[in-house]
């Protein structure tokens, strides 16, 4: 055996074995104490030792700063603490505490102490209003994910169709099984009397009704509750405000573009609801959070003279499988069979986002037949003059974040094709392998992928989590001076 061969599996194994010893840990946590850990937004908690082993070997780890062996040590000092916030993302507080690999632990028990002031332990509750292709991604989601159950928690979802207990079966399946997104890695139960699902423990209600204000949300122990609408009926504001004519509902998004309320992309402009006295808020569409990220970046660096859009995009339920009559020009022609070309609000959204671009972008649309995964294709003139490199440096430095939700990431994958972008989290993915810039260094072309269906979903319940959690958020981990609090006082009561 070589010797590079010998160090490769010895690092392997010593790496397996720091994995299942933090995984150990933060399950005893979870078990005994009810305290969640979290790696970058990644719950620890039932995680596969080949997932994090993964979430290493791809760098999400600074291994020059300690890595899993830093994670590990700071898991042992929380195990031996008699009080621990409810929620601890230990990649962030490995990153504020130190980059020299050294852990004081006056330092990390101030840490604590400010997650705890600053934990909501009181989740959120949500209404799904609509079951289809997103409402079913969101419930997997909020269901199984122990990260976003901390801060939400799916009471119900409210359907046009009569509820019975052959609708009870067939809701059940489809969310069980799913033929793009593969069978649903959860415990599905239903419970007739109370026509309720119940996933993993939680009790889902099932609510029949025609008319959103009809609804009495209290009968289902509901208030102060956020809706999520992702029926696509309602994209106004006078339309929307019908969910809030009870009480019960405080807040409403909708997962499709608005015409007359604020268009959100988390990570971009979510903070803006501060200057708006609303609370019904759009996350506009798939392919407006995909590229929004990346104009805003490229924009920022280089400058955006103009540019065009064109999105390689999966076919929709609103297209026809079969040709047939249809209220727009070509959708009525099959899906499954055709090349569509269609129109896209994408470029006029994206000015709403971002006003500089304003009547800067053309924008057009080709539905492909296939069931899901998108390609963005941008065209853009360049203020400044760019290179190839500069380009990928900016993007690897935006994607380098290690968090479970990027807005922007980028792949050097020779071989990869739609499929693959099927499940991944990120908002947009770049693939830089078909970057192109012209010889002048000023109109540069950008290929985007994105999943349409599940990347859409993450950026939904990212701006819901945030939402859910914003009144009681007074700061953030990587910009509190901790030097103001008496660590003397801290350890006495630690």
């Amino acid at each position: 055996m070589s010797t590079n061969l010998d160090n490769c599996m010895n690092q392997y194994q010593n790496q397996r074995y720091e994995c299942l010893t933090i995984t150990l840990y933060a399950n005893i946590l979870w078990k005994d104490r009810n305290v969640l850990c979290l790696l970058y937004g990644h719950s620890l908690v039932d995680e596969k030792i080949d997932s994090l082993l993964k979430f290493y070997h791809k760098g999400e780890l600074n291994q020059e700063s300690g890595g899993l062996e830093i994670i590990l040590t700071i898991l042992k000092d929380l195990i031996q603490l008699p009080e621990l916030p409810r929620v601890i993302d230990l990649g962030l507080l490995k990153d504020s505490i130190t980059s020299s690999g050294v852990i004081a632990k006056e330092a990390l028990i101030s840490k604590l102490w400010y997650i705890q002031l600053n934990c909501n332990n009181n989740p959120k509750q949500i209404v799904l209003y609509g079951f289809g292709r997103i409402g079913r991604l969101l419930a997997r989601e909020l269901c199984t994910d122990p990260a976003l159950r901390v801060h939400m928690e799916l009471k119900a979802v409210v359907t046009r169709d009569p509820v019975h207990i052959d609708f009870l079966k067939k809701r059940a399946s489809l969310i069980q099984k799913d033929s793009i997104h593969g069978l649903y890695r959860a415990r599905v139960e239903i419970d007739a009397p109370s026509n309720s699902l119940i996933i993993n423990g939680q009790q889902i209600r099932f609510i029949q009704a025609e008319d959103p204000a009809a609804i009495n949300y209290h009968d289902y122990g509901i208030n102060d509750a956020i809706l999520i609408d992702n029926t696509g009926k309602y994209r106004d504001f006078k339309g929307l405000s019908k969910h809030l004519t009870l009480p019960a509902i405080s807040n409403v998004i909708v997962t499709a573009p608005g015409k007359d309320i604020p268009n959100i992309v988390f990570g971009i402009n979510h903070e803006i609801i501060h200057n708006n006295n609303v609370n019904i808020y759009s996350t506009a569409s798939c392919t407006t959070n995909a590229i929004t990220p990346l104009l805003k970046l490229l924009d920022t660096e280089f400058g955006i003279e103009k540019g065009h859009l064109e999105t390689i995009h999966a076919y929709t339920n609103d297209q026809n499988l079969v040709d047939n009559m249809h209220t727009k020009n070509r959708r009525g022609r099959a899906a499954a069979l055709n090349m569509v070309i269609t129109e896209t609000g994408a470029g006029k959204a994206i000015s709403k986002i971002l006003p500089q671009l304003e009547n800067k972008l053309t924008s057009n649309a080709v539905r492909v037949p296939i069931a899901n995964g998108s390609l963005a294709i941008l065209v853009l003139d360049l203020n400044k003059e760019a290179s190839i490199n500069n380009i990928h440096q900016l993007l690897i430095q935006a994607a380098s974040v290690p968090i479970k939700h990027k807005q922007i990431d980028i792949s050097f994958d020779e071989d990869l094709v739609s499929t693959d972008i099927i499940g991944r989290a990120a908002a947009g993915i770049v693939d830089g392998c078909a970057t192109s810039i012209s010889s002048d260094g000023k109109t540069l072309t950008l290929y985007v992928w994105y999943d349409n269906e599940y990347g859409y979903s993450m950026q939904v319940l990212s701006f819901a989590r945030w939402l859910s959690v914003e009144s009681v958020a007074k700061g953030s981990l990587e910009n509190y001076d901790f030097n103001k609090i008496e660590i003397s006082t801290m350890m006495d009561n630690a």
